[in-house]
Formats: C-alpha cells, structure tokens, sequence
C-alpha cells in the first residue's frame, strides 16, 4: 500500500523512534471520550483523567440509574472547575442491546459442548443450565446454526470471560444453544449479541426517552450517543424527540454504528447525524473481523470529507483521520483509567507527527462541493496561509462553532484556539448567553481548543475591546507553550459583514 494512501509522511526516521517523546500541554490533536464509571468516578480521579487528556466524558446507561450517574456527573464539575478545564457530557443509550441478568451475581461456569437454555423468562434464576434474557421475540429471530456472544464489553471470543454458543433448538419462546467455548460469566449483567439479525426492537426505547428527559435534560447534555443506530430515520425520530423537551434542541446526535444494519445504511445515517461512533467491538461480531478495518477507513473518510466528527473504539493502526477514540471498559472498570487515557493520547500524538497533512489537505479540497460556501473558503485560506507561513496557531473568534469546525475538516497540523464568543439570547421568557455550550461541543473535534470569551467583547467588534480578546487568547497560548516569540499567528475572524485571515508575527 502506498505512503499516499496510507497519508504517512516519509521516510520515517529510525532514529527519530528511539527519541523520547517530549511532553506538551495538548497530548494529542485526536480527542479522548472517557467512559467513567466504578473505577473512575471519584474526583480525585476523574482530575487525574481530565490531566491526562479526557475532554469528552461519556455516561453510559446500560449500566447505574440517574441518581448513580448524577453522584458521578457532580464529581466532574468539582474536578473540572478544580483545574479549569472544559469537559463535555455524552449519554450513551442503551438501545436495543440484549442483555442476560444475573440477579444472584454467582458465577456462572459454562462448558465446552454442554447446553444452555436462552429464555425470555427473567424471573428464573442464572445458571449454568439457564440464561434469562431481556427479549421476547429471540425464539422468532434466531435460527438453527445461528451464532450468539453473551459477555462482557473487552472480549476476544477466546478468553475464559465470555462465550460463543451456537442455536441447536427452538423450544417456543426458549433458544436451546450448544456452548462453543468454556467460560465463566461473573457480574450481574452481560451483553448479548446476534451475528447479522435484525432484532425488533426500537433503537430509542421507552427507558432511553425517560433518561433523556430526567438526567438529560437537568444537565443540558453535550452530545447524545444514539446506541444500535440502524437507519437515518432513527436519528431523525431521536432529534424530534430532543425539540419536544425545548432543553436539547442544541445536544448533538452522535449515530453509533455496531451491526452491519447500520452499515448498510451509513450515507443516509451520516446525512443526519452529527458525528458518529464506530464500535469496532460489535461490528467485530457482526462482520468478518478482516473487514472491521475496511469499513471504518470507508466511514472515517466519507465523514472527515463531509467535516463531521469520526469516533472510534479501540486504538489501532487504522484510526487514521478520526478525530476521538472512545475508551468504554478501558476506563469504565478497567485498573487503569488515567494511565490508559495517558498512554492513548500518546499514540496519537506519535502517530500525528507522521500524518501527511498535505496530501489530505489536497484531498478534502478535491471533494469539497463547487461552489464552496463563503464560510468554508474562508476556512480552507486560513488553513492554507498556517501551513504556508508555518504558523505555530490558528486563532478563531466564533459564536456557533461553525467556522472553527471547518477550520478542523481540513485538519491543520496546528492546534487550533475557538474563541468562542457568548451571545444574548432569549425563548420569551427569559434571557441567556449562549456560548459555553457551543465550546464543549468542539472538544470532540480534532484539533480545536475552545476557550469562552466575555460575554460583552463581540466577535464582529472592529474596536479595542476585539483586540483584548485575541490579547487573552494569545497569552493563553504563551502560558501553555503553544506561541513563543516572534511565531506567526493565522487570526480568523469577522468584522461587520466581512470574514477576515490575517497574519501576526509575536514580537519579543
């Protein structure tokens, strides 16, 4: 495969990998999505997390009620004002994720060749004989020879921790497998997974709506990650349901994709999601795992061309171009949250120093839409002056976003400052600044450092007071290492009707 395609620079200095990597206030340009739960959820170590790296924090509801999650959420403001430091909020829905209960939390042993019996029945204890599970209709889905994952999220298929069965017999509503590895299945609650089946149930469930408008709503959620997505309409029907709460109608909508429905159905997905998440667990029950990474380079560049954020799960050689690794079980109960998170962001900063900027650059250009918009030409000359003029910074004065999430779709090799500036605003009843939402949702976009200006310093202003925001941003910059003396500075910015680019070399 060739260095273009792969979008490394070369060569790739030996030496250069025996150099110990130097520290920076910005471990990565990619983002990191913490998933934080029982290992990871007091504030001393959601700090160590947010220090490490973690700008998004992802709540996932397939495990814990409203009141644990809260308990959680309130730990991560403490921490975040602590070391003023912005952090988003994800939900994760639950979806249509098949689960096997364990009410007793025994262990559960499983042999190699015996039977156990799948049953929709959950009032029957967990056992080696017997699995209760949280679907009806599984008798009328399966078939004879179908295969069936039941375990935990970090699995191989191989290890003593979760097991593969396969359908020997449907007995009405119950499924009758043969067990095809030996294993132990220990906790309360496990996934289940059925390879390409479509399972018939709705992607936003009634439990998913009620979490939405108690805890989502309270705590003005960032981002909604919608598990399961199968199709475009699943984004469409959660979106109108995020306008009826009136509280959500910013929360952006993040498709996951994990069967090969969604697959199937990614370009209409894509049109009408905000980002998406590729759970490269799932779809490595659902997809030969050879293909997992065919697909995802399709999906990460269809989404890095039409400049909406690519998550991934797991960290691999070919998440190339994606903007946030997702961390689930990694921090969620994994040992070692902050050192994951640590290490994660160093992959990626590694792996950003050999990215070919320059051959994306003429990439994104050669499939951006003619005529391209006012905002996105703008966006393309600021990122081309930074490389041009080896900028150490683009600096960005927004009030969506918008403009600075371009900037980031053609992914300069500079970190990008959002000044985000707040605006006034009013729904009849009362007024509000608009503006630290829009800034915690550019956490998850590659490259792009928010910071949220004074309310009373407009972006459009041509006087002083605009001066002394990008004063502010500019010292910022000086204090985390990023700007140094006579560096240049690529500033975009608008003033009245015009959108301007212009050049700044730092004095001493």
């Amino acid at each position: 495969m060739q260095g273009a395609n792969l979008l490394l620079e070369e060569p790739i200095r030996m030496a250069s990998i025996l150099e110990p990597s130097k520290a920076n206030f910005f471990p990565a340009m990619t983002k990191i999505i913490g998933t934080l739960g029982p290992k990871s959820r007091s504030v001393e170590e959601i700090e160590g997390c947010l220090k490490a790296g973690m700008s998004v924090a992802r709540f996932d509801f397939s495990g814990g009620d409203n009141d644990y999650h809260q308990e959680t959420l309130e730990n991560l403001k403490i921490a975040a004002k602590g070391i003023k430091k912005l952090c988003a909020i994800m939900l994760d829905t639950v979806g249509p994720e098949l689960q096997v209960f364990n009410k007793s939390e025994e262990p559960i042993v499983l042999e190699i060749d015996a039977f156990v019996t799948l049953t929709p029945d959950q009032t029957k204890e967990a056992s080696s004989e017997v699995l209760p599970v949280n679907y009806a209709g599984l008798a009328k889905t399966v078939t004879k020879g179908d295969t069936i994952f039941v375990g935990q999220y970090l699995f191989t298929g191989s290890e003593t921790t979760s097991v593969w069965l396969e359908v020997a017999e449907i007995k009405d509503q119950d499924v009758v497998c043969c067990v095809k590895n030996s294993a132990t299945l220990a906790g309360s609650l496990f996934t289940m997974h059925i390879s390409q089946v479509h399972i018939d149930l709705p992607t936003l469930s009634d439990t998913d709506k009620h979490v939405i408008a108690t805890w989502g709503v309270r705590n003005n959620i960032d981002f909604l990650s919608l598990s399961y997505t199968r199709h475009a309409e699943d984004i469409r029907q959660t979106r109108a349901y995020l306008d009826e709460l009136g509280n959500l109608q910013q929360t952006q909508i993040f498709a996951k994709i994990e069967t090969i429905e969604g697959l199937k159905h990614f370009d209409e997905i894509l049109q009408e999601a905000d980002g998406i998440i590729l759970s490269r667990g799932n779809l490595g029950i659902d997809l030969q795992p050879e293909k997992v990474f065919l697909f995802q380079k399709a999906a990460v560049h269809k989404c890095n061309m039409a400049g909406k954020p690519a998550v991934v799960t797991r960290v691999v050689d070919s998440m190339s171009g994606t903007d946030a690794i997702l961390l689930g079980a990694e921090t969620f109960r994994g040992l070692y949250p902050l050192g994951t998170i640590s290490i994660v962001g160093k992959i990626c900063a590694e792996a950003e120093k050999v990215y070919n900027q320059a051959v994306y650059f003429k990439r994104t250009m050669k499939h951006s839409i003619e005529p391209m918009s006012h905002l996105e030409s703008i966006a393309t000359t600021a990122v081309s002056a930074a490389i041009n003029v080896k900028a150490s910074v683009i600096v960005v004065f927004t009030a969506s976003g918008r403009t600075a999430r371009l900037i980031a779709k053609y992914r300069p090799t500079m970190p990008v400052l959002s000044v985000v500036i707040p605006r006034l605003t009013t729904n009849q009843l009362r007024w509000s600044f608009t503006g630290a939402f829009q800034a915690r949702q550019t956490l998850v976009v590659r490259g792009l450092f928010p910071m949220l200006a004074d309310p009373r310093h407009p972006a459009e202003s041509i006087n002083a007071t605009n001066d002394s925001v990008l004063k502010i941003a500019l010292d910022h910059g000086k204090t985390v290492g990023l700007i140094k003396p006579h560096d240049r500075i690529v500033v975009c910015q608008k003033i009245g009707d015009s959108a301007v680019v212009k050049i700044l070399e730092l004095e001493d």
